[in-house]
């Protein structure tokens, strides 16, 4: 490729992320809907054949969205997330509003991950794919509601493989742990502290259950694939104090663990909710969030896909969607531009070096689904 040509991808790529950095999707309270039409005429005006927008209410009534194209009959996924979280404290710039300087672009999602959005629509300039869909969907950074929405619609009939764009530092991840979220609530009748000794003590109730659970992580620091050892067992929060002189009516405990692939996860629900009836007070247990682990099935088909971009595949340190479209029978990998130490911090940004990189390798996928 001539340097001039490279010029003009890499210029149309920080074009058009600049773009889509101005849209605010923070999650929950962002716009995705707005995005992804935007993304329908881009995908339009690229010769997708067929292009279906589609708002998707999540349970706490925000709104999600996501656009779905087709190139011919799509057995290849090509899935980058429109959301972002909101933006961190520290922002020395408008997170909002881009900033380029000569080797950066700074800005809320330029990492992550609509970089990788920006890559692919102009790879899309380049090659008209074959038998290829492109999703761009939102809530991945809360709930994964619109792609749980997405895995149950006719689109994913015939989708065999994915690649889930997250900033990887051009690695390819091919397993990563799940994570699963509980909160324990229990009961008193609360009052003075001047009786505490013959009352409920909803708070000692959740901190003796705090210490069975880390106990229980401990005896599973072995659990798990030589580089996925543990659980991550984290105690994150016991809520329900008053004031130093008052005994509350009840009191809640937060915890997760991040389970290895391979890991039984109904067993361990079972242990948990044991050690909450060991302690005999009526706890009650929740599940709020259950994201299961994720392995890649065929390592060697996603090597021949990415040709020589990707060098290094091997496991990730964070959750990815990824294994939502596993669970539905789809095989995938996950890689993108940017760095995952970029995600969610202040000044986030993604190099013009990676960007070019993103849509040389996509331009290269795009090829190879074309034959």
């Amino acid at each position: 490729m001539s340097a001039s040509k490279a010029e003009s991808q890499s210029g149309r790529a920080v074009a058009l992320l600049a773009e889509f950095i101005g849209y605010r999707t923070e999650n929950p309270t962002g716009d995705e809907l707005a995005l992804c039409e935007r993304l329908a005429r881009e995908l339009e005006a690229r010769g997708a054949e067929r292009i279906e927008v589609v708002g998707v209410p999540r349970t706490d009534k925000s709104p999600g969205a996501y656009v779905f194209a087709a190139y011919g009959q799509p057995r290849t996924l090509l899935n980058v997330h429109v959301d972002t979280v909101p933006a961190n404290t520290g922002w020395t710039r408008d997170p909002f509003q881009a900033e380029i300087t000569d080797d950066r672009i700074y800005g809320l999602g330029s990492a992550d991950t609509k970089g990788a959005i920006a890559a692919i629509l102009v790879a899309l300039d380049e090659v008209r794919p074959k038998n290829l869909g492109i999703l761009f969907s939102g809530d991945e950074e809360a709930g994964s509601q619109v792609v749980d929405a997405f895995v149950k619609t006719e689109h994913i009939r015939g989708i065999e493989r994915a690649i889930i764009c997250e900033p990887t530092r051009r690695r390819a991840g091919v397993r990563h742990r799940g994570i699963r979220a509980y909160r324990a609530d229990v009961r008193g009748r609360g009052g003075h502290s001047s009786t505490a000794d013959h009352m409920p003590k909803p708070i000692v109730d959740m901190a003796r259950l705090a210490l069975l659970l880390d106990d229980l992580g401990r005896r599973h620091l072995d659990t798990g694939p030589e580089d996925m050892k543990g659980l991550c067992m984290n105690v994150a929060a016991i809520d329900g104090g008053v004031a130093f002189n008052v005994v509350p009516d009840g009191a809640s405990l937060r915890w997760s663990v991040r389970p290895p692939p391979g890991f039984d996860s109904e067993a361990l629900e079972q242990e948990q909710r044991e050690l909450a009836e060991s302690i005999g007070r009526g706890i009650t247990l929740y599940h709020p969030i259950g994201h299961e682990p994720f392995a890649c099935r065929d390592v060697d088909w996603y090597r021949e896909l990415l040709g020589g971009f990707v060098d290094d595949f091997g496991p990730l340190d964070f959750w990815t969607e990824a294994a939502v479209f596993s669970a539905a029978g789809v095989d995938a990998i996950v890689v993108g531009p940017g760095d995952i130490a970029q995600a969610h911090a202040a000044d986030e940004f993604v190099t013009r070096e990676d960007l070019a990189w993103a849509v040389g390798m996509f331009t290269h996928v795009l090829n190879q689904c074309s034959r």
